[in-house]
Formats: C-alpha cells, structure tokens, sequence
C-alpha cells in the first residue's frame, strides 16, 4: 500500500499552494492513467480499489504498457497551457495554442501513444484549419478537455473577472460553449483561490461562482448547468459512505469526457476530500470511466488548497521522476504573472 500524505506542520506558502496544484494535477493523472476508459467493473476485478500508482496492462485501450506514474494528456497539455498562458503575460493566443496542441499530437503519433487529442479538441482543430475563424472552431465543444489543461491559468490569476476572461482566451479555440467555458472556469477558479488561501469551503464557492459566469460565455448547447448539478448532488453525496459514494458518483452524477459528468464528480471528490486528498484521488481513479481526468481536476483543486503535502512523499518523488518533470520555473513564472496582473488593475 502506498504510504500516506506526511502531516504539515504550518499552513502552505502560496508557491507551495501554487505547485501543489500542478503536483495534484500530475499525481491525479498518474493514478488515472492505468484505469482510464475502463467500467468500474473491470477496475475491480482486476486492481479492486487502486491505492497507489499502478503500469498500464498491455490491454489498456489508451496507455498500453506505460510504466506506473506516468502521466498522459491532462498533464502535457497543462503544461503547454502553462507556456502559453506565461509567454502571453496571462492570457493563451488561440492560433498559437492551435499549433501547439497539433505539433504535441505528432509528437504522441511519432512516439507511438494512443493517447491523441479529445473529441472535441481535434474537430475544432480540424474546423480551423479548413479556415474558420476562431470565435468558431469551438462552437462544440462541451467536453472537459479545457477544464483539465486549465490549472495554470488559476495560478496565473487571481479569482475575479480577469480569471474569467482569461479561462474564456483559453477555452475558445476548442471549447467555445457555455459548457465546455463554464467546467474550465470553476476549476481555474477552485485553484486559484486555493492558492490565496481558501479551505475547501471557500474554493468551492468560488468555483461555483465562476462556473455560474462560465456558463454564459460561449456558444449556447444544450446540456445540464454544472453549478446547478453540484449544487443539486452535494449534500447526498456528503451524506453517503465511501463505497455509496463511489457507486452514487459512476452511476448518477456519471465520469464521461462531458463537463457537465466528469467536472462535477471532480468538485464533489474535492468536497469530499478535505482531510485525505491522495485517498480522494486514489478513488476517482478507481471510479471507472475517465479516470485520469476527474482525478486530475480534483487533484489540481486538492493540491492547491492544502499544498504537496497534501501527498506522499514517494508518490510525489515519484511522478516527478517517472516524468521528468521540473515544475518549479514554471511555478515562478505563473506567480510573476499573478502579481502582475494584481498589481496593474
């Protein structure tokens, strides 16, 4: 069994908030990333609950053989975010985000993965480089590929109409609709407050407000409100046992690539989660669906709010080894943004 987060002994720093987020982000990933686009039915049956960082089978439809901590999608093109969110002194370019989630998709087919661009992603890309224009390319878009690349954008700004607009610059390219805006932005919103020092209470509330304006921006598609379904589902599944809630979370909220499914069941785990994190991520990517994405999202939240230490210190040597992974510049320079963009309004 892996061993458990270590007790903090005094409240985290706003960096260590700060790259709290992206180690939960990674560590969520990981954890999901031999689990992914499978029932939980198979999940139980071949690991029962997953307690730590598991290799991906060789019959694992998307990460076949991946060694156990590597992370897939969610992270790498967080990353990218995180460059072009730093390059742009908040906010991402669409054209240059276009071209960069293609060159990684060559990169992917070039190393062999099966693990491409999301549904909605790669039609909108396609739709751009027909000629369309940009307020266009992502007028479909109502899956959680941008809630689950937008983490460094909540730590490149402060909550407020600024976060918004910038989780809007980000989103548009592939998820231009009020869903795909409204998922992306109570994420960003729950990191970034998390990274100001709210509890768990205080980031969800902001998530929630800035989902409730997230919902209005974009093209309109039909779809459940994401605010409204958390709202609805967070005092029954705060009510029920681990297992139920687990069941309760599969079988009704649901875990598919929809925002309206999948970043939902993320912020009920970060409510859930308060007083074990790495437990909470060990359970979204037991859940069954897309695992590595809901524990990815919750992981970013979680990691924010209470820091790395909210993780094992194995667990966390470990995806920064597996991965090759050096976030500390990128922390530094998501900060500056922040502090720049505080003190410039």
């Amino acid at each position: 069994m892996t061993p458990r987060a270590r007790t903090q002994s005094a409240p985290a720093s706003t960096t260590d908030r700060a790259r709290g987020a992206l180690l939960g982000l990674a560590i969520g990933d990981a954890l999901g990333m031999p689990t992914q686009s499978l029932p939980r039915e198979g999940i139980e049956d071949r690991y029962g609950t997953v307690e730590g960082f598991l290799d991906g089978a060789a019959d694992q439809p998307i990460a076949p053989g991946m060694p156990a901590g590597s992370i897939t999608d969610d992270t790498e093109q967080a990353l990218i975010v995180a460059r072009l969110t730093i390059a742009g002194e908040g906010i991402v370019d669409g054209h240059e985000f276009a071209a960069a989630l293609i060159a990684w998709e060559q990169d992917m087919i070039a190393r062999g993965s099966l693990d491409l661009l999301g549904p909605s992603t790669r039609s909108a890309l396609a739709t751009l480089q027909a000629g369309a224009p940009l307020e266009e390319t992502g007028r479909y878009g109502t899956t959680n590929g941008a809630a689950m690349r937008i983490a460094p954008v909540g730590i490149a700004h402060r909550p407020g109409p600024g976060l918004v607009e910038a989780v809007v610059a980000a989103s548009r390219v592939t998820h231009n609709t009020g869903l795909g805006i409204s998922g992306a932005a109570a994420i960003a919103a729950a990191v970034s407050a998390g990274i100001d020092g709210a509890d768990t209470d205080e980031a969800l509330e902001m998530a929630h407000s800035a989902a409730l304006e997230g919902h209005t921006r974009g093209h309109w598609v039909a779809g459940g409100s994401i605010p409204a379904r958390f709202a609805a589902h967070r005092d029954h599944v705060r009510a029920l046992d681990p297992a139920s809630a687990a069941t309760y979370l599969y079988d009704v909220v649901g875990t598919s690539v929809q925002s309206q499914e999948s970043v939902v069941a993320a912020l009920l785990l970060v409510d859930r989660g308060r007083l074990a994190p790495f437990d909470t991520l060990c359970t979204a990517a037991s859940l069954g669906g897309d695992t590595d994405t809901v524990a990815a999202m919750a992981g970013a939240v979680l990691g924010a709010v209470h820091g790395p230490g909210a993780f094992p210190d194995a667990v966390l040597r470990q995806v920064l080894e597996v991965n090759d992974l050096d976030l500390d510049p990128l922390v530094r320079q998501l900060l500056a943004v922040r502090h720049t963009s505080t003190t410039t309004r």
